[in-house]
């Protein structure tokens, strides 16, 4: 029985708008599944649905801690598994929506948690990389598990950190490990994907990047900047956040940190598709560059259609 619908995609691929349209049509609650837009008042780097949006419908985990505070996939899950309870209990659908591939595959699949960290091992690792450069250990990881390193920046070292403490610890990559995690994957969700070409992705993230900057991006982050407590690590390292960030240091004028922040969102939505591509089950729906809410809303009504959705009920 289908009463959970999950909406994935790139960045700017027009998710957002979907989810809201499906879960207006069979009276559905939605579930954000974004890694930034849990922070209250870091709303138009994250591109939140406007208040006139989450007015009609009830959103869940947006605006739900602090930016000083840290949000990890486990307090993700946490929260997610509670919205669904609590969805349910009115005896409504579920629409969760969101591009952060971690926590997707957390919902469908469980926790991957991994062997323990080693903190002699985790220190080592970090300062090889503070002497040798982190370009030397994400050369290393290409070389022992390729396949992780293809869905991490070359400028992440936590994550560079961590594979590598993986191996070293276990003697396996750590994408030995992710395989072994429930591939199978819950059953309950019915999965709706959208795909567009890449050239035409690319235009849509840059005309995004664009609106957020005239849209007062550069006066929300200074507003950030002097609240009481800090921005925490996670807060002050998103996308679009970190480059006007520079900016108001003076590292970079404004111009160029609107093309690192063009350049940066391409560089995720890629590592977004490697994620996806991964993902099994997936009703993917490939997109024309001017097609309308209206035309994919229709297209998603046929696929609930064909896997016993009907009439905003489900069928057994």
């Amino acid at each position: 029985m289908i009463n959970r619908i999950l909406i994935l995609g790139v960045t700017a691929s027009g998710k957002g708008k979907l989810a809201f349209a499906l879960a207006k049509s069979i009276n559905a609650e939605i579930i954000s599944i974004d890694s930034m837009k849990v922070y209250r008042r870091m709303d138009t780097g994250t591109a939140k649905p406007p208040k006139e949006i989450r007015d009609q419908i009830p959103y869940h985990l947006i605006d739900v801690v602090e930016p000083s505070d840290s949000f990890s996939v486990g307090r993700f899950l946490e929260l997610a598994n509670a919205a669904i309870k609590d969805i349910q209990a009115k005896n409504k659908p579920v629409v969760a929506v969101g591009g952060t591939a971690l926590y997707i595959k957390s919902l469908l699949h469980g926790l991957f948690e991994g062997p323990g960290a080693d903190e002699r091992i985790r220190e080592q690792l970090k300062t090889q990389a503070q002497a040798e450069g982190l370009d030397k250990l994400y050369a290393l990881l290409q070389k022992i598990d390729p396949q992780t390193a293809a869905k991490i920046s070359a400028n992440d070292p936590r994550r560079i950190i961590r594979a590598l403490e993986v191996y070293k610890i276990t003697g396996k990559p750590i994408s030995s490990f992710q395989q072994e995690w429930n591939s199978e994957g819950s059953k309950d969700w019915l999965i709706i994907g959208l795909r567009r070409e890449k050239t035409e992705e690319s235009k849509r993230i840059n005309a995004r990047v664009k609106k957020m900057i005239d849209a007062g991006l550069v006066d929300e982050v200074k507003n950030l900047l002097v609240e009481p407590k800090p921005l925490s690590k996670q807060a002050a390292s998103a996308i679009g956040y970190a480059e006007i960030i520079n900016h108001l240091s003076g590292q970079t004028t404004i111009e160029e940190a609107t093309e690192l922040i063009k350049k940066n969102t391409r560089k995720f939505a890629k590592a977004q598709r490697t994620w996806f591509k991964t993902f099994k089950n997936v009703h993917w729906l490939d997109l024309a560059p001017e097609e309308t809410v209206d035309s994919v809303l229709n297209r998603a009504h046929e696929i609930l259609k064909q896997n016993g959705f009907r009439n905003g009920k489900t069928q057994n």
